[in-house]
């Protein structure tokens, strides 16, 4: 018999590292030990409830938070936790330290980019709209005057209907255009925009009389009520960043992009951004908009230099400001492009103005529990002496260590026609595959063959 697998559509099966966190797994702000995907780490989930509720009461201006512990302490998946507590609408952006370093983009200027990403703008509009079922649609084709080979739509008559009123009308070129492209036709229920004339097919009327079969490729759609032409809000979220870029756009055309071949703009210029705040607050306070802070996160911290410290810190006291978190496993060490040696790598002055959450390493009881997570999100099953047996390997390496072990020992298993991980198969890869301290200790072992040069 042929084999045929369901596959669900939309459905994107790639696992991540921390595709299984949902939430900070509080209830008020009490940390359980094992909820939402996170273990352990109570204390610094605790602090990140706090900073949640400080966001959503607008209580963060001009702070930020610093995640800083061991590598390997949750650090990430708490920011991904914060991100998920606030929210689906809240936009969230993550980079590295490292990312902002570009030959062809100044510092400053990634930043800025990356924490107008990190802000949204909820926009509530109203606009006139012809909307209903189509009962009838007769295009009128003319010929090309470029080819009369060749047809192109003139214009159209369409009939309109709601449960309350039904109309025809008498559409120009463009319209008629549009309502080719949407793949209009008799029994759609459309959309057309009364000032722009753009043309939305929402999806099949439901219909009586019509038949409906087991399958189909779309879901029927009621027929609407009241007026055809009606006043209708519409809401829909923009960053900053997307309107620094439409409004960059508007400015940056000119008869010489077009015949000489103009470059891209690569930054967008500080007038341009002005105007778009501006025009986000007059669009706040006559109640057309609302602003979402989203979340900027910045991983590996350590690795931004003074300039871009000193621009974070200014960044932070601005009325439009993302809530920044940052995240940093150095302990003390020198600030990148000075000799000054600080804590986490960061100039003291900013440190004063974060709430900085400490993470520690996990013990076996929650590597234990960790481990069961990762396994039953990439559905994978092992017996109870595996686990321990990974467990150890947790405490003794590291956490990520005997995580990366889950998938390699599943496919050992396979091999041998088991369908649950032993700890023969854990044994079998840990050989293959070593931990940092075993590498490095082949490394000292060998360091003549290798090509490594005295440290000055």
């Amino acid at each position: 018999m042929v084999e045929i697998k369901e596959l669900l559509p939309g459905r994107f099966e790639r696992i991540g590292a921390h595709s299984h966190i949902r939430g900070l797994g509080l209830r008020g702000l009490k940390a359980e030990l094992v909820a939402d995907g996170m273990v352990g780490q109570t204390e610094a989930r605790e602090a990140a409830g706090i900073v949640v509720r400080m966001i959503k009461e607008g209580k963060m201006a001009g702070r930020a938070v610093l995640l800083a512990g061991p590598p390997g302490t949750g650090k990430t998946a708490i920011a991904i936790a914060i991100a998920k507590e606030l929210g689906p609408d809240v936009p969230v952006v993550m980079i590295t330290g490292s990312e902002i370093y570009s030959e062809e983009v100044k510092k400053t200027e990634i930043l800025t980019q990356v924490m107008r990403k990190a802000i949204g703008v909820r926009i509530h509009e109203m606009k006139k709209i012809y909307e209903g079922v189509v009962k009838s649609l007769d295009i009128t084709m003319a010929k090309n005057p470029y080819n009369p080979y060749q047809q192109i739509p003139q214009s159209a008559k369409i009939t309109i209907a709601t449960k309350d009123e039904s109309k025809t009308f008498e559409v120009g070129q463009t319209i008629a255009i549009r309502l080719i492209n949407e793949g209009v036709s008799v029994g759609d229920v459309i959309m057309i925009d009364a000032e722009t004339g753009r043309v939305t097919r929402i999806g099949k009327a439901e219909s009586p009389d019509v038949k409906r079969y087991d399958i189909e490729a779309e879901k029927p759609v009621p027929v609407p009520m009241g007026p055809i032409l009606k006043e209708k809000e519409f809401i829909y979220t923009l960053t900053l960043h997307d309107l620094d870029e439409i409004n960059a756009r508007r400015s940056s055309f000119s008869i010489f992009s077009i015949f000489g071949g103009g470059r891209e703009e690569k930054e967008i210029e500080p007038e341009i951004r002005e105007r778009v705040n501006q025009l986000v607050k007059n669009m706040v306070e006559e109640g057309r908009a609302e602003i979402l802070p989203g979340v900027c996160f910045i991983d590996e911290s350590h690795m931004l230099d003074i300039e871009a410290y000193s621009f974070i810190a200014r960044a932070m006291e601005s009325d439009l400001a993302p809530i920044i978190i940052l995240a940093s496993n150095r302990g003390i060490t020198k600030i990148r492009g000075t000799e000054l040696v600080s804590p986490h790598g960061m100039p003291l002055d900013l440190l004063d103005r974060l709430l900085i959450i400490n993470t520690r390493p996990y013990n076996e009881e929650e590597i234990r529990e960790i481990l069961k997570i990762r396994a039953k999100e990439e559905k994978i099953e092992m017996e109870e002496e595996a686990l321990e047996y990974l467990t150890q390997i947790g405490a003794k390496t590291s956490l990520r260590y005997a995580v990366q072990l889950l998938t390699p020992s599943m496919e050992h298993a396979r091999e041998k026609g088991r369908e649950k991980i032993t700890k023969e198969d854990v044994q079998a890869v840990e050989k293959l595959f070593a931990d940092v301290k075993r590498s490095a200790n082949y490394v000292r072992s060998l360091e003549r063959e290798f090509m490594i040069s005295e440290p000055t």
